[in-house]
């Protein structure tokens, strides 16, 4: 290291000590303080990249099957999935838009019917007067999660953004690789770099177990709907999909619509399709999820409910929608940074002694 004469100057040896811890806590105390001041900011930016590991992973499993560089096996399968929906959407998209008019019609009718219901008992009545829309959202009982709602997903433009994010990052993810490692001292840039890999791995395993979870209660739901002669079976199927990306939560908001339509019919359908909905979330939660996470990404409900509450409560539904994938990523960084890096070098023999 020389100076602005052309001097060699040697630093001093605790200071070359020091420089990989302290390089270590600037990058963790700049995310904290991003945290702290641009939350939404940075959950949507972490969404971003979890959207760039998923087309960079199919990219490069599809690039290895067709013997082409990574970046145009990512060309050719957002190619392929642009074309898929456009085929698809030309193919079913009357079909789902007509399901979705009538569902967009029949839910309003359908809370008329269970208001009237309500308001033949005193007890129910007041509580539905408590838990009215305004008081849901105002600024004391959801100003935060409407306030995170309306700046993470009420325009366009961050849509766009996002998407921006996940290419940039699925095409050219060593630029950036390379400039987060570069933040660290180079003593640490090789446990880095191995860590890095790792929470990469980590959402890749989760995205794949949570495809197939959502895959799977999307098809079932619809498929039981239908048999059950419940109409707009397919538009609900596929919210139930979708809504399945949030665990334990999602599966409850994805079942409101089904019963609501089901009440006007009585009782026995309401049965059935709760039925069909409970049936599913359990092949779902004790068939389909312990088998995908044998292998995929192992995490303890308790945890990810209280990781759920907390990130809804501070964040809203950005935060809800992306508990479970920073719990997972959380797990893994304290498991490499804390308890193999740390807790299990310690010396038994010598601590005792």
């Amino acid at each position: 290291m020389t100076d602005r004469d052309g001097v060699a100057r040697v630093p001093a040896p605790w200071i070359e000590r020091r420089r990989g811890p302290v390089s270590i806590i600037v990058v963790f105390a700049a995310l904290a303080l991003f945290l702290v001041l641009l939350p939404t900011t940075l959950l949507m930016i972490f969404a971003g990249l979890l959207l760039a590991i998923l087309f960079r992973s199919c990219g490069v499993w599809l690039g290895r099957r067709l013997s082409v560089g990574p970046r145009w096996g990512v060309a050719l399968f957002l190619l392929g999935v642009v074309l898929l929906i456009a085929g698809g959407g030309m193919a079913v998209a009357p079909a789902v838009a007509q399901q979705f008019d009538e569902l967009w019609r029949q839910v309003p009718e359908a809370v008329d019917s269970v208001r009237k219901r309500i308001d033949q008992y005193d007890w129910a009545r007041e509580a539905l007067e408590r838990l009215s829309p305004s008081d849901l959202w105002s600024s004391q009982a959801g100003g935060a999660a409407t306030q995170a709602v309306g700046s993470a997903f009420g325009s366009l433009g961050n849509g766009v953004l996002l998407l921006f994010i996940a290419l940039y990052g699925a095409f050219d993810p060593e630029t950036y690789r390379q400039g987060f490692l570069k933040l660290f001292a180079p003593s640490r840039r090789a446990q880095a770099e191995v860590v890095l890999a790792r929470s990469v791995a980590t959402l890749q395993n989760w995205l794949v177990a949570q495809s197939i979870a959502m895959a799977v209660v999307g098809v079932l739901t619809g498929l039981g709907l239908w048999l059950i002669g419940i109409p707009l079976a397919l538009v609900l199927g596929l919210i139930a999909g979708l809504l399945a990306f949030i665990p334990n939560v999602g599966p409850v908001l994805a079942a409101a619509p089904g019963l609501l339509l089901a009440m006007p019919e009585g009782m026995n359908t309401v049965l059935m399709v709760l039925g069909v909905y409970l049936a599913v979330q359990a092949i779902e939660s004790y068939v389909v999820t312990p088998i995908v996470q044998a292998e995929k990404v192992s995490l303890p409900p308790v945890l990810v409910i209280c990781t759920q509450l907390a990130f809804g409560t501070l964040f809203g539904l950005i935060g809800l929608a992306l508990a479970t994938p920073i719990t997972a990523l959380a797990l893994q960084l304290i498991n490499d940074l804390y308890v193999t890096n740390y807790l299990e070098e310690e010396d038994i023999g010598t601590t005792e002694g």
